[in-house]
Formats: C-alpha cells, structure tokens, sequence
C-alpha cells in the first residue's frame, strides 16, 4: 500500500490505474498524471516520463490478519462496501471458499505466468513478511513467524523485532534501537485479541499498535513500526534475489 501524494508530480493527490502489463509476474501500474508505467512491488517508475527519476511512493505498513483481530483493535474501522453494482455482494467470498475466483490458484504450487528469477529457499508460494530496510532484505516465512510470535532480529545494522499473533498469522515489524540502546524483547506475547503486549529483558510492558510500539508506563517512549510486503516467496524473490531468507535453507 502506498501514499497517493508524489510531490514530484503533482500537489493533488495522484491516481493510479492498472496497464494489463505484468513484468516478474506483477502487476504494472500507470499515473494517470503522465502515464509512466510504476513497478507495483516497489513502486517505482520503469517505463515512461518518470523512469530512472529516483521517485518512489511512500509506503504504508499493512497486515494481514483476520476481521475479528482487526475490529477488536479498532472498532470504528469503516469498511469498503461489497454493492458495487458490477458484482453481486455474494460473490465476494473468502479465499478459503472453493468458490472464490483465486482459489484453485492459491492451493496450487505453480505460478500463473513464467517467472525466470527462482529460488528453493522456500515453496514458491510460501507466503512470507518480507522487509527492505537499510538496504537489506529479508523475507519471513509466515508459518515459521507463527511459532516463534516475537522474533528479536537484525538487518545489517538496524535491529528489528518481528510480532506475529500466532492465531491470524498477522505481523508486524518494529525497530527495537532506543536513542542508541537495543531493546530485546522476550519470546512470550502477552494480552488478549486487539490488545497485545510484548515484555523486554527487563520487564517492562510494550503496547502492540499500528504506528508503534508503545511502553505502557511512558507513552512518548515509541519504537517504530517498519513497513513490509505481504507477499509469495516468488513474488518476493523476483524482486529481491539478493534476500535474506527466515529460516533460514537447510544444507
């Protein structure tokens, strides 16, 4: 998810729509504004006007998790309606339905287009969170995140903290350096549905929320949320061959 502000182009906000065109097997986007054609995984320009102008959009954290996880976090969340006048509401099913469009796809270990960079880190279709910071990149395995719900990390110099509710499959990534000191977190998550809690090596509580880590005691003391992908290995490895994989291969 990215931010439709790009200064760089126009000072309205800018729409997007969709070519048709695929490259690695994603999707290409185009800016109604000058009609470049962007990379949706990375959101960069490729073809057109703004290629190799450096722009990118910002992006937007998200999560992957259940209806009910969600609302219990936040109960005045509104919701896209399903009356769209093109397709009945009843069409609209969960992807777990056989009946839904992507279903068959989903439950099948082939790709629907060639993709010519492959790797036998993981599945092909594994999804995993995968993070690009400080010019690094790592993808986690979303079943792995699972058992290990709070997973204490580093990418290169910036150490991280992935929190996974073991029950959605939900995560998040966070920074964990605190004005120069590491906090590392026990491997435990604590609280309830919409309201979870880390604990640090000493003791003290943290709020699970979407812009931050927050310590109960002292609100102003935040760790803050790093955006991520949600997104097959292949997908993931098509853009980022260079990625470091959790876990990590055996052999």
């Amino acid at each position: 998810m990215y931010s439709a502000r790009v200064p760089e182009i126009s000072d309205q906000p800018v729409e997007f729509g969709t070519s048709g065109w695929l490259y690695r097997s994603n999707k290409l986007m185009y800016d109604r504004v000058t009609n470049t054609l962007w990379r949706q995984f990375l959101g960069e320009p490729v073809l057109g006007k703004l290629a190799n102008s450096g722009i990118r959009l910002k992006k937007f954290p998200v999560t992957l998790t259940t209806w009910g996880e969600w609302r219990a976090s936040h109960p005045d969340t509104t919701v896209l309606s399903r009356d769209t006048g093109v397709y009945e509401a009843s069409f609209y099913v969960p992807e777990e339905d056989p009946r839904a469009i992507y279903h068959e796809y989903f439950n099948s270990p082939n790709t629907m287009f060639p993709v010519w960079l492959e790797s036998g880190a993981l599945a092909t279709k594994d999804q995993v969170l995968g993070v690009f910071i400080g010019g690094v990149a790592k993808a986690y395995q979303v079943k792995a995140l699972r058992l290990h719900p709070v997973f204490n990390d580093h990418l290169g110099e910036i150490a991280l903290v992935v929190v996974t509710d073991p029950t959605s499959g939900g995560a998040r990534a966070y920074l964990r350096d605190y004005q120069g000191r590491v906090v590392r977190f026990d491997e435990k998550l604590g609280g309830e549905l919409g309201a979870l809690l880390l604990h640090d090596a000493s003791g003290n509580a943290w709020r699970v929320t979407e812009e931050a880590l927050v310590l109960a005691d002292d609100p102003s003391v935040t760790l803050d949320r790093i955006p991520t992908n949600n997104a097959f290995w292949f997908g993931w490895y098509s853009n980022h061959p260079s990625s470091l994989v959790y876990p990590r291969p055996s052999g």
